[in-house]
């Protein structure tokens, strides 16, 4: 069975924002505020070395991802 998505309404997406100071993350709050599917963020937290285990529960940290996504970069604009 595919994996279906919840959406966000508009007040938990403003809150997610306002909250982008946030050093750690669920995977749900990482994969609406990246615009990214479940498996392609999952994959780039790994990459990144951003996931924590904390027993069941699942934290990524934004700040690896954002330093891992500048390496990509394109400067020959």
């Amino acid at each position: 069975m595919a994996y279906k998505r919840e959406d966000l309404n508009i007040e938990q997406l403003e809150r997610l924002m306002k909250g982008a100071g946030k050093k750690f993350v669920s995977l749900e709050e990482g994969v609406a505020l990246m615009s990214l599917g479940r498996n392609n963020f999952r994959e780039i937290a790994k990459d990144a070395k951003a996931v924590y285990k904390i027993k069941r529960r699942v934290l990524i940290n934004m700040e690896k991802i954002y330093e891992f996504m500048e390496a990509f970069v394109d400067d020959e604009e």
